[in-house]
């Protein structure tokens, strides 16, 4: 499989470094191992997150429901990828996003408090943190711009750039409304590029 956008970015960060070896120990004692069948939530709206997962194999889609009630994809996490809706975790508050599973996906986790004891445990952990937020921002920001300033045709390119092997593995419809274009539109721009 090739690696996405998102995974590069964040081997890119290497989170690891400076992290010493009876720290990485810690972690890796107290993570939880979570399977989630395809269409099983890892989170829905209105619940506080109590998790934040890495995706060992599988694959997720984090959405909202939007004021028309539309299904809007805002983020899909593949292999390799964090899973959190992390400003409502940080914040002990209820999220305003659905995590879903769309195929069977294994997950490690670790639990709000586990997080909390990890960042005032140890001084690496909050250069973790930082550099978690600092990864967060940068795709959140490539996110909206995409959104603001290319067209539908430029989005999709881009998507296929980030995420070179999800097509195959979702429906039509959540490529579409990642995009932010009915499935029609998503239709005639493949054909365009064929």
């Amino acid at each position: 499989m090739q690696s996405n956008y998102h995974k590069q970015l964040g081997d890119s960060m290497n989170f690891a470094a400076g992290v010493p070896a009876e720290e990485a120990r810690r972690l890796l004692e107290r993570k939880r191992e979570k399977t989630l069948k395809a269409d099983e939530f890892f989170l829905r709206a209105g619940e506080v997150p109590r998790y934040i997962g890495y995706v060992v194999s599988g694959l997720l889609r984090l959405y909202y429901i939007d004021a028309e009630g539309r299904d809007v994809t805002k983020h899909f996490s593949p292999e390799g990828t964090l899973a959190i809706s992390y400003s409502a975790f940080l914040q002990r508050e209820e999220s305003r996003f659905f995590i879903q599973a769309l195929e069977e996906t294994k997950l490690y986790v670790i639990d709000h408090q586990t997080y909390q004891e990890l960042l005032h445990g140890h001084a690496c952990w909050q250069v973790v943190a930082r550099k978690f937020a600092d990864l967060l921002f940068i795709i959140k920001e490539k996110r909206e711009s995409e959104l603001l300033l290319l067209n539908a045709q430029e989005r999709y390119a881009h998507f296929l750039e980030d995420y070179p092997d999800i097509e195959k593995r979702v429906n039509q419809y959540h490529v579409a409304s990642y995009l932010r274009i009915t499935p029609e539109s998503l239709s005639r721009i493949r054909a365009q590029r064929k």
